[in-house]
């Protein structure tokens, strides 16, 4: 009897033991996710964002470039915010022919040499839109454009590399915004104020890394 009584004991300590390495395993699994930063952002709470189908797919977009566009800001300081913003306006939530089809979230031009693709684009000019054919970079994979995105602000032009020392320079998303306009990104003289409605509205600030 003496026999049996602790093998029964040894099974539960065994069971014990199983349960204390799942419970570990799953902490585990949860520090992961914080610290890979995936599925960080979560849907804003508020009256201007339906729960339809459409605007989930707008989610997990922001979700997909968020864990990078924390990392570009890390390298490059430029706020994740702004990143998403622009990549948002730039390229209408991942649906013109320039996201889709090239991988060019920003609308950036491209240099002499690079790949690249011809496009009809609008530019403000004199107070009035005009449409033009721009020939834009064309990127391998998103990712790709990001980065370029954020080189470009970080490095600024061949011409200038201050060119957006005002942006890097700014403490907040809606400076950075302005500064954005300021040092000449876009010609839309609303564009600043499109950006921060973007990112009030979707409460992209959430993502911004605080600035050392």
């Amino acid at each position: 009897m003496a026999k049996k009584k602790r093998r029964r004991s040894k099974k539960g300590l065994q069971k014990q033991r199983l349960r204390v390495l799942c419970g570990l395993l799953v902490a585990l699994v949860i520090l992961a996710a914080i610290t890979s930063n995936t599925a960080i952002y979560e849907r804003p709470q508020n009256n201007q964002i339906s729960t339809n189908s459409a605007e989930a797919k707008k989610v997990a977009w922001i979700n997909e470039l968020a864990p990078y566009a924390r990392e570009l800001q890390e390298k490059y300081g430029v706020l994740a915010s702004i990143s998403i913003a622009q990549a948002i306006l730039e390229s209408d939530w991942h649906t013109s022919t320039l996201s889709t089809k090239y991988n060019n979230l920003y609308g950036i031009k491209a240099d002499a040499g690079q790949k690249s693709a011809v496009l009809p684009t609008q530019e403000y000019v004199n107070g009035e839109w005009i449409t033009i054919q721009g020939r834009f970079a064309a990127y391998d994979s998103w990712q790709e454009s990001m980065k370029a995105h954020a080189k470009l602000l970080h490095g600024g032009t061949s011409w200038n590399a201050k060119q957006y020392q005002h942006v890097l320079d700014a403490d907040d998303y809606a400076s950075a915004a302005k500064a954005l306009t300021q040092d000449g990104y876009a010609t839309d003289p609303n564009y600043a104020k499109k950006l921060i409605t973007i990112i009030q509205t979707w409460h992209l600030e959430r993502l911004d890394a605080t600035k050392k």
